[in-house]
């Protein structure tokens, strides 16, 4: 693909339904192409098998070939249900979008693949857990930090199922990098025409309200109803309240800094926050 495009990372996890249906909405929204992506880990090396001890070497060799022969099954297998994931995720799509939708398979390790991809990806859409997690397990997906940690192009995270949100809560701190993350909202025809919550957390002084009230114009400028308020009290609690209460049904926020809002994703609390949460969140680099 030579022009940009969404890129949505499909596993065997209980999320990626979720992920297919979230990255159709945004490539329908944005009008660009949808590349679907699964990645098959290294398989393993047989001669790395210990076969030492008092084995003869006739049955080494013999256990050695037998390994091999296992673990080229196994590829073959993989790359088979690889195949199978990806052709079931690109009928899905194209029942929601009427851009164009490739799909790609490739060895190695994921965050290597969406690296390579990056610079022509628009979006990256992944689901909060892999398929290595269990379906119950309060944990995130080993990778999700990882991707975060490394890519510079927003990210959407979802949870099992998605839904195309009309009610969004942007945290905001009046920071240059969140300021930039309101232009964003802005120009982009991926949330135009939505409803936008922007929050502040503070005592609400007059440059905090200055601030907001900043935000909030400039987003009803590129054509998004907007309103907010600045609230005291812990980040993680008041949006989550906010969320509950407004029916909030996509999160955004900005990844990394020295603020509270944007340290969320340093430590335990956005964590919690995406552990628990039951919409979807697009981080902002």
């Amino acid at each position: 693909m030579s022009e940009r495009y969404v890129l949505a990372c499909i596993d065997d996890s209980t999320h990626a339904s979720g992920v297919c249906a979230a990255a159709s909405w945004a490539a329908a929204r944005l009008a660009a192409p949808l590349e679907l992506l699964h990645v098959l880990s290294k398989p393993r090396d047989a001669d790395s098998t210990d076969a030492s001890g008092q084995i003869g070497l006739g049955s080494r060799e013999n256990l050695r070939a037998q390994l091999t022969e296992l673990d080229e099954q196994r590829a073959t297998l993989a790359q088979q249900h690889g195949r199978e994931l990806l052709s079931a995720a690109k009928s899905e799509a194209q029942t929601v979008t009427t851009t164009s939708v490739a799909t790609a398979l490739r060895h190695g390790d994921l965050i290597e693949s969406l690296v390579e991809r990056e610079s022509q990806a628009r979006l990256v859409v992944l689901g909060k857990q892999g398929e290595s997690q269990r379906d119950a397990s309060p944990h995130l997906g080993s990778n999700l930090e990882r991707v975060v940690r490394t890519l510079h192009t927003p990210i959407l995270v979802t949870p099992t199922e998605f839904r195309a949100p009309t009610r969004l809560l942007l945290a905001f701190d009046g920071s240059r990098t969140t300021r930039r993350g309101v232009e964003m909202i802005a120009e982009s025809p991926l949330l135009n025409g939505l409803v936008c919550h922007v929050v502040m957390i503070g005592a609400g002084t007059d440059d905090q309200r200055a601030e907001l009230e900043w935000a909030l114009n400039r987003l009803r400028e590129g054509g998004i109803e907007a309103e907010g308020d600045v609230l005291a009290g812990e980040v993680d609690e008041v949006l989550g309240d906010y969320a509950a209460r407004e029916e909030i049904d996509l999160m955004i926020m900005g990844a990394y800094g020295h603020s509270r809002i944007r340290q969320l994703l340093v430590g335990s609390t956005t964590t919690t926050m995406l552990r628990h949460s039951q919409v979807a969140t697009l981080i902002l680099r």
